[in-house]
């Protein structure tokens, strides 16, 4: 069954980039395990899967031993006293939404000899529960990024508000996207701005359409229950 619905949701991104234009596998799919157990992991890995995301890192720490070949995603809000615990290990981290948490984070990398690539989290629906910067605060960020040795920031994440309304994700969607283009003027050793985070199960499509090249998908995968 995990084969079954991955092969599915890839045929779906390959159908969204060939119908809005975008070149074949310039959107690749985070398979977000959260909860679900090694078995599950396991048999998406067997059938080709290689990203995963965790949104705990508790969990990342106790599965990354288990199959320490994938490609481990932290998604979820991270806490600056939890970053030591993935900083070894972890492939990229989407969630980085204070410059307080990229200077530990930088630090850990350096403690553990490594580059960390990061995203950083903007908050295109401006909704207080969620965390991320402002595009201002993003760009003052980016342009001081001599004060995070150990940091390789690779692009942006975003997530839409809960609602059914397609224009209003697409319109949260295209903020992060224009936010993206607008800061490539930025690039250089430290900021390689290449992927845009922002897209899940029931939105992907929309997100695809409006230059998403991460697209983190998990009850479409694994089902609503692990």
């Amino acid at each position: 069954m995990i084969r079954e619905n991955l092969n599915h949701i890839h045929f779906e991104i390959r159908q969204a980039e060939k119908k809005y234009g975008r070149p074949p596998g310039s959107v690749r799919l985070i398979a977000v395990s959260k909860t679900k157990p090694m078995a599950l992991i396991r048999e998406a890995y067997a059938a080709g899967q290689l990203d995963f995301g965790e949104n705990r890192v508790q969990e990342l720490v106790d599965k990354h031993p288990q199959l320490p070949e994938v490609r481990w995603h932290m998604i979820g809000h991270l806490q600056r006293n939890k970053v030591k615990f993935i900083a070894p290990f972890i492939h990229l981290i989407h969630s980085v939404d204070s410059a307080r948490l990229l200077e530990e984070i930088g630090r850990q990398a350096i403690l553990h000899e490594r580059i960390i690539p990061c995203l950083l989290q903007i908050n295109i629906s401006n909704e207080e529960q969620k965390g991320g910067f402002s595009e201002a605060e993003c760009r003052e960020v980016l342009e001081n990024m001599d004060q995070y040795p150990g940091v390789l920031i690779r692009g942006l994440m975003g997530m839409a508000e809960f609602t059914d309304d397609e224009k209003v994700i697409q319109a949260q969607f295209r903020r992060l996207r224009l936010a993206f283009d607008g800061f490539q003027t930025l690039n250089g050793p430290a900021v390689q701005m290449e992927e845009i985070s922002m897209g899940m199960s029931g939105d992907f499509e929309i997100a695809i359409a409006e230059g998403s090249t991460l697209v983190r998908v998990g009850s479409s995968i694994f089902g609503d229950r692990g």
